[in-house]
């Protein structure tokens, strides 16, 4: 889960794995696998590097080279 702030000031967690897109017009929007779309403080750059740190936490990364290093033929 990554931190973020709502335009109110109140913080809450957002489950990295279901963000589908971020976007900063100027207000940043992050959009949800789901359709859901939600308006945050931070910008898109800090979401995405939480997103990356977020990976790299719970191995999704090395998950997917390992899944590729499997896929590809000897």
């Amino acid at each position: 889960m990554i931190s973020v702030t709502r335009l109110n000031g109140t913080q809450f967690w957002l489950n990295a794995l279901l963000i589908e897109m971020v976007e900063e017009t100027p207000d940043t929007y992050v959009t949800l696998t789901t359709g859901k779309r939600l308006i945050v403080l931070e910008k898109a750059a800090d979401i995405i590097a939480s997103i990356k740190a977020y990976h790299g936490e719970v191995g999704v990364h090395q998950a997917t080279i390992k899944v590729q290093q499997m896929e590809e033929p000897s």
